[in-house]
């Protein structure tokens, strides 16, 4: 059976893709950002286990592709598509398919974050988007996401921190000390949490931190 060569060349490539999905998932999506926030959530909590790691990155996965869908989208319609039908090439369909990417990048930057890796590329001032390479992007991009991540973490963790406070400080005026303080505040987190809708909030956090 004879194989055309250039299906032969985007499967090949497809082939290569899927083995780097786990790394673009992880450096030019939101995902990062998204699994150490709900990391925060189950430490603040108390909870080491629950939710279980497979389902936060399950979670985090599905909030991920629903934050990328615009950008999963123009990938789609501007690379994939035309693409698949022998409309451009793979050079000129990876170009088009980078460009939303940056795009979604330049948004979720920050400028301290860029200049600090234009900076250690040296090289000069961008004065345009475009002058910008997408190499100093993406880890401009990724320690602008842990900053996020972790200001979003510290708001999460100051009211389970006050309940721990005053369960400690409530423990010690009793003379309970030989209690742990997280025994008697686990389920009062937990109260407070399903109280507030807390899951509700910190989705609605989460997506609106990226627009």
């Amino acid at each position: 059976m004879k194989i055309d060569s250039s299906n032969a060349v985007q499967i090949l490539l497809l082939l290569g893709g899927l083995s780097l999905v786990p790394a673009l998932l992880f450096t030019v999506t939101g995902f990062s950002r998204i699994l150490i926030v709900l990391g925060f959530i189950r430490s603040a909590m108390g909870t080491t286990t629950t939710p279980p790691n497979q389902v936060l990155v399950g979670i985090a996965l599905f909030l991920t592709l629903f934050v990328m869908q615009p950008t999963i989208s123009a990938i789609k319609t501007d690379a994939w598509d035309p693409l698949v039908h022998h409309q451009i090439s793979t050079g000129t369909a990876i170009t088009r398919a980078e460009e939303p990417l940056r795009e979604f990048m330049f948004k979720q930057v920050g400028a301290s974050d860029l200049s600090l890796f234009m900076s250690l590329a040296h090289e000069p001032t961008p004065q345009t988007r475009a002058d910008v390479p997408t190499y100093v992007l993406i880890p401009a991009f990724i320690l602008s996401e842990l900053k996020t991540a972790f200001e979003i973490g510290f708001s999460i963790f100051l009211p389970f921190l006050i309940i721990d406070l005053i369960v400690s400080s409530t423990l010690m005026s009793m003379g309970m000390v030989m209690l742990p303080p997280t025994f008697i505040s686990l389920p009062f987190k937990i109260l407070l949490f399903v109280l507030v809708d807390g899951w509700d909030l910190i989705t609605r956090s989460l997506v609106a931190s990226f627009h």
